[in-house]
């Protein structure tokens, strides 16, 4: 009973906003993003807590700017989410554009598919939406969510348009087959992890456990590893959709520690953009809740 509430709020939510023209679903999205802010303590503290962790050297004030402008962040992803319907290849262009493509098509042309790293960083649900508009899908690595029937409405959401779903117990099976076919597979490797799907590197100098299967993938199928994030610009009022040339592998003769160190390069990637964009990264997970053996938890 309660999963069907939680989807039926969620569905009244989702229609109601996608129903609005696109200024008013912003604003009206970005209230509602605030209002949990304000009321979700558990989140906020969360957030900075990591804020604390990662940036020790700004003040309190300056954190909390940061956190502020993530839910604002949120609440314009979940704006566009919602009219996600009325979007098309003609008008899509309207809200996020490309750029560095010719990085994308370079990979693409090598035929060995293409394995995009993105995190949860400014739009990323618009990312592989936006990009299927333009005639090209992709296959996103997702867990299915608690809730079965919101699991189903955010399918059909990310699917409208020719992308599809891979689920993470179908992870490698599933990347291979798709790579196989040359396919564009995208992968947010930037959530905590645990032992043995996730090995320990440094994420802003802090051991975060981070998933290694993209490593592992692309070492094994040699399929071109490229950088794509959707960025919020403010000077464009649009969306940026990234893409970063495809990036050279480390391959020594020990596999298991180019897995590692391929993990830690991609890492790498995503700190640096995160760096750059503070407030449009999600600082409410948890990325460093699990510890090395005998490490203490960071969110006591």
């Amino acid at each position: 009973m309660r999963q069907r509430l939680e989807y039926a709020l969620l569905w009244l939510v989702v229609k109601a906003i996608g129903a609005l023209p696109r200024p008013l679903a912003r604003a009206v999205a970005i209230a509602l993003a605030w209002a949990i802010y304000c009321v979700h303590l558990r989140l906020r503290w969360v957030g900075m807590r990591n804020l604390a962790l990662v940036f020790p050297e700004k003040s309190r004030r300056e954190r909390a700017k940061i956190l502020r402008g993530v839910f604002t962040s949120l609440g314009r992803q979940l704006a566009e989410v919602c009219l996600f319907p009325k979007y098309t290849a003609k008008n899509i262009s309207d809200v996020v554009v490309y750029d560095g493509f010719e990085n994308f098509q370079r990979a693409v042309d090598r035929g060995k598919g293409v394995l995009f790293l993105t995190a949860h960083l400014g739009g990323w649900e618009l990312s592989a939406f936006a990009h299927s508009l333009h005639g090209h899908p992709l296959r996103v690595v997702m867990r299915p969510l608690d809730n079965p029937y919101v699991d189903r409405m955010t399918r059909e959401y990310r699917t409208m348009h020719g992308n599809s779903m891979v689920d993470k117990d179908d992870f490698v099976r599933g990347l291979l087959s798709a790579l196989k076919q040359g396919e564009t597979v995208g992968i947010l490797m930037d959530t905590n992890m645990t032992p043995p799907q996730g090995v320990f590197v440094d994420f802003f100098g802090i051991p975060a456990c981070t998933a290694s299967g993209l490593a592992r993938i692309a070492l094994r199928s040699d399929a071109a590893v490229v950088p794509g994030f959707t960025i919020w610009d403010r000077a464009l009022g649009k969306y940026r959709l990234r893409f970063d040339p495809a990036i050279n592998l480390i391959r020594t003769d020990d596999p298991d520690a180019d897995v590692v160190a391929n993990t830690a390069l991609f890492t790498k990637i995503i700190e640096d953009y995160v760096r750059r964009y503070p407030d449009q990264w999600l600082w409410v997970h948890r990325r460093w809740k699990t510890r090395p053996e005998g490490g203490k938890s960071l969110y006591q």
